[in-house]
């Protein structure tokens, strides 16, 4: 069962030398510790690969039988996590300092913190389900850092390195809808409709109405619209002309908002709203909505417009 940790985020601070070495090289998967070399072997080889660390003692019996079975899984795993067993007779600081109270104790280390663990003796199919969780994990904040990078590409223009990175996160995962709709931007933005349908087109059905998705797809619709878009001069000459026309001035906004023009858009369809926030069923209102959709949640002219249409709807 998972085991509760006493002290979430406890740091170890004892006296740990590092003059004596382990009876295994120090890059051995499973290797003995000791109160001396416990830093070493747990502490920093944690901030490359997961270590767990099996508490035990020789006149333990579950000991014995775990032993070997969390030693067997470990070697399993090829180097993608290790194991260093302490005796708690031997070294009785480092089992006080977490708080063991019973044995066999298993805690996971990862970047020289324990996150996890487990008390008794396990089944091989219990102690691998740990494991994977342990690193699957892992895996997970990997990803993550790896879309936020290509995020920040994609703010930054570099749409090629942006691509790159949502597609090597597609390769492990190719239903990653954060990646697949990151991906559909950077051919969106490329100028590249036709591919950025097809990318968004293979989020699965049960996700299409998440966040990232909903964004691509009114960015989408206003590319279309953009295809379909008059000539702003005309538009706006008629606009002048006919101030009361609000569908001349709604076509004229949109017309703005497809040429990159998001302020000049939204000053078009805020008037709209303040002059008949009602007319043709809120449209005005909800073609704003779609194009702070399509510009994101960060961008300035997306907070801006907010900010300015909760001014006129709760005057």
């Amino acid at each position: 069962m998972p085991l509760f940790m006493p002290n979430e985020g406890l740091e170890i601070e004892m006296d740990i030398g590092l003059g004596k070495t382990g009876a295994a090289a120090a890059g051995d998967i499973v290797k003995d510790s000791s109160t001396a070399t416990f830093a070493k072997d747990v502490l920093e080889a944690s901030r490359k690969v997961p270590v767990l660390v099996d508490f035990w003692a020789p006149w333990c019996g579950p000991c014995k039988q775990l032993t070997p079975i969390i030693e067997k899984v470990v070697r399993s795993y090829g180097g993608k996590v290790k194991l260093v067993k302490v005796n708690v007779d031997e070294n009785p600081a480092i089992a006080g300092q977490l708080r063991v109270q019973s044995i066999p104790t298993v805690y996971a280390f990862r970047d020289g913190r324990p996150l996890d663990g487990f008390m008794g003796a396990q089944p091989e199919s219990a102690v691998k389900a740990f494991v994977d969780r342990l690193l699957g994990d892992e895996a997970g904040d990997d990803v993550g850092a790896a879309l936020d990078a290509a995020e920040k590409a994609l703010d930054a223009g570099d749409l090629q390195g942006a691509a790159e990175i949502f597609a090597a996160v597609l390769q492990e995962d190719a239903q990653n809808v954060v990646a697949l709709a990151g991906l559909a931007k950077c051919y969106l933005k490329s100028g590249d409709v036709a591919r950025a349908e097809q990318t968004i087109s293979l989020v699965p059905p049960d996700k299409r109405e998440a966040a990232p998705v909903a964004s691509v797809r009114a960015a989408l619709e206003l590319a279309r619209t953009a295809a379909k878009a008059g000539d702003i001069g005309k538009l706006q000459a008629k606009v002048q002309a006919e101030p009361g026309d609000h569908q001349a001035r709604l076509d004229y906004a949109m017309a703005l908002a497809a040429n990159g023009k998001k302020t000049e858009a939204l000053d078009q369809l805020l008037e709209i709203v303040r002059r008949d926030r009602k007319w043709n069923e809120e449209a005005a209102r909800k073609q704003l909505v779609q194009l702070f959709d399509a510009w994101g949640p960060k961008d300035p002219a997306t907070l801006e417009g907010r900010r300015r249409l909760s001014s006129i709807l709760f005057s």
